[in-house]
């Protein structure tokens, strides 16, 4: 889930509040320690090993490490198997009660826990200036990042044209938002982008997702004909994989998130300065959005 390499998934927010001086220690992350009851492990890393958080003037570039530590559930069920039996075997009952059972898999999930290695992700993220940038669109990942941010002082919201624009709130019969990061707006915006000429639905190897009042609705391929058959019928637009220029990415409409986002791939000599030249890519997709959402959703 990163910022450097590979094709993007991105979110963006607006922050509210910021110290002028971070300091990540107080949520830095800690190594869940051998034997610990301790199940999950959340914490701020730099970009690389003892790299400084501060790239530039009111620009911090950081990671947040989750660890997670969680048996295979094969492994749990076989395990779970050889208790059973051993109590049915202890005891001369004919059978092992569920109460009983629901004791057993959480002994035989400890015992397995022990010998297991932590499952780690790793989120990228820049904070730069007023705007905050996450390397992901999972809604779990980025209340995590959210929330550690706020222990060190940072508040934040979406970023979405609609509320930067201060649009009302728009109303559909079939999508039904359930987040403030969410809203009708985006869908009718890719409604609006079908026969645009900066923004085209990829007309091959496309992927558009759609509501109707009876069903979701996934299309591949070549898209278009079906696309302009649900739309004239009435259905809103969830998300689709859009064409500008040589970029190539998916939008989702009710919350205006990136995802597999592919961009010139551009070659330099340190970390930070290749975290410059994505974030403007990035940016300037986002720029230009924004102004076709302005341009396209004015009235």
């Amino acid at each position: 889930m990163g910022l450097l390499t590979g094709s993007l998934s991105v979110t963006r927010y607006n922050v509210l509040a910021c110290p002028s001086e971070l300091d990540f220690a107080p949520a830095e992350f800690r190594e869940i320690s051998p034997g610990s009851s301790i199940r999950e492990a959340v914490g701020f890393v730099p970009f690389e090993p003892e790299a400084a958080y501060e790239v530039g003037a009111s620009r911090w570039a950081f990671r947040v490490r989750i660890d997670k530590l969680k048996a295979d559930p094969t492994a749990v069920r076989e395990r779970c198997k050889q208790l059973i039996k051993t109590e049915l075997e202890e005891s001369g009952l004919p059978f092992v009660g569920a109460k009983k059972r629901k004791e057993l898999r959480h002994l035989a999930e400890e015992e397995l826990i022990v010998k297991q290695v932590p499952k780690s992700t790793m989120i990228e993220c820049c904070l730069d200036g007023k705007l905050l940038w996450i390397g992901s669109t999972a809604k779990a990942y980025l209340g995590t990042v959210i929330l550690l941010l706020r222990r060190i002082g940072v508040q934040s919201e979406p970023k979405t044209p609609w509320h930067d624009q201060g649009l009302p709130e728009a109303y559909s019969d079939i999508v039904e938002t359930t987040d403030q990061a969410e809203s009708v707006h985006g869908c009718h915006f890719l409604r609006e982008l079908l026969g645009d000429r900066d923004f085209l639905y990829e007309p091959e190897s496309g992927r558009v997702r759609l509501a109707t009042h009876d069903a979701r609705i996934g299309l591949t391929g070549g898209v278009l004909p079906e696309l302009h058959r649900y739309i004239q019928k009435g259905a809103e637009v969830l998300a689709g994989k859009l064409l500008s220029g040589e970029t190539t990415f998916t939008l989702d409409g009710p919350t205006f998130r990136l995802s597999g986002v592919k961009v010139a791939a551009v070659k330099t000599p340190h970390w930070s300065e290749a975290l410059d030249v994505r974030l403007a890519q990035i940016e300037g997709i986002y720029d230009r959005l924004d102004a076709k959402f302005k341009q396209l959703m004015a009235s």
